[in-house]
């Protein structure tokens, strides 16, 4: 379970989130918000990506500021765009190098490795260049390489953003899918329909929190309220 204590961030002399206290439980929670909401930082708060200027994030009684080894162990990450979270060459070598460091036999990580790679369409590319995929296969193989490490959190910001309607849909089925609690970061109103819960952020703080077509709604009200008439 993830907790935001009154946390605060800042770039510079800016403020981006403002007072925000959180209790995250809920097994599919999906965060809403315009660009500049402070919705992204919000995100990167919750596996310590970022620490607050102020407050306090928990995961399960971890704090991200002093303990984010052990939080990245429990939450993994996923970027909306693959290409800046693939960092080696090849498909399998992209999986396994989240691996290294689990102290697993080199036969045991194979395994694991080819088991994931199966599992999410890619058990054919084993042996690929990573940067030759397709750009629905490379979002896969992003989440391949964290969820091999077994997090107990996925936390996903707009990782449908630069996919085309068929891989929107594989990508959102498989986040359904998983037995992990995810937190979902998205502009694809739809893809929220039968979360648990959502959040909007509005000026970095959360406008709303509850269901999903209430949440929507809320978002919509306060995008429209901001769109100044033409002249």
């Amino acid at each position: 379970m993830i907790e935001l204590k009154d946390v605060t961030h800042a770039y510079g002399d800016r403020p981006v989130l403002r007072g925000i206290s959180l209790r995250l439980e809920e097994r599919r929670i999906g965060l809403i918000g315009a660009n500049g909401s402070g919705k992204s930082t919000l995100a990167r708060l919750l596996n310590g990506l970022i620490v607050p200027d102020s407050g306090q994030v928990l995961v399960d009684d971890l704090d991200t500021r002093k303990q984010a080894r052990a939080v990245r162990r429990k939450v993994g990450f996923v970027f909306s765009n693959a290409d800046s979270q693939i960092i080696m060459p090849t498909v399998a070598e992209d999986v396994a190098i989240g691996l290294r460091d689990r102290g697993l036999p080199k036969e045991e990580a194979a395994t694991l490795v080819a088991e994931i790679l199966a599992r999410y369409g890619l058990g054919d590319h084993h042996d690929h260049q990573a940067h030759l995929l397709s750009g629905g296969q490379k979002q896969m193989l992003a989440l391949a390489a964290v969820l091999v490490t077994q997090p107990e959190i996925l936390v996903c910001d707009e990782p449908t953003t630069l996919l085309d309607r068929r891989n929107v849909r594989i990508v959102v089925d498989t986040l359904r899918s998983l037995p992990q609690q995810v937190i979902l970061l998205t502009h694809q109103l739809e893809t929220l329909a039968d979360f648990d819960r959502v959040l909007v952020v509005s000026e970095g703080r959360v406008a709303f929190d509850g269901p999903p077509a209430e949440a929507v709604d809320r978002y919509i009200e306060l995008i429209d309220s901001e769109v100044v008439p033409a002249r």
